[in-house]
């Protein structure tokens, strides 16, 4: 599973041949809502029609009612964990649910996704370093 705060980054020096790896193995799958987070960032309708054909060639996870309870449960179990620590964005969860479902692993660049793998059943893989990376 992808999350977009790694294909933002996705095209840094330091980062970009394993991630062109990875991509032609076709080994990388996109939650429709990491997808529509990605789409938001086009700038015009050339840029989101180019980068929508881009995103048409990676394999689709499942968004279901299955995946959605999942990611409550991991929100329950953080919210029992301390008061508010469930307040993180609802995109994080459901990635990380079809994550679990799929039994992948999420890469990403954002710290969210180590707290959720506390709680919830992936692996939580950096694209680089924490901090190495804008």
């Amino acid at each position: 599973m992808v999350d977009t705060s790694a294909w933002a980054r996705a095209g840094q020096p330091e980062v970009r041949d394993r991630w062109l790896a990875v991509l032609l193995d076709d080994r990388l799958r996109l939650s429709p809502l990491v997808r529509t987070e990605l789409l938001l960032s086009a700038r015009g309708g050339s840029e989101f029609d180019l980068l929508a054909e881009q995103l048409d060639t990676l394999r689709v996870a499942p968004l279901d009612a299955l995946i959605i309870s999942a990611a409550e449960a991991g929100m329950r179990t953080l919210a029992h964990r301390s008061d508010g620590a469930q307040r993180l964005p609802v995109v994080d969860y459901l990635v990380a649910a079809a994550a679990q479902e799929l039994g992948a692993a999420v890469i990403h660049y954002d710290r969210d996704y180590d707290t959720l793998a506390e709680v919830m059943e992936f692996t939580s893989i950096w694209l680089a370093p924490a901090g190495t990376l804008s």
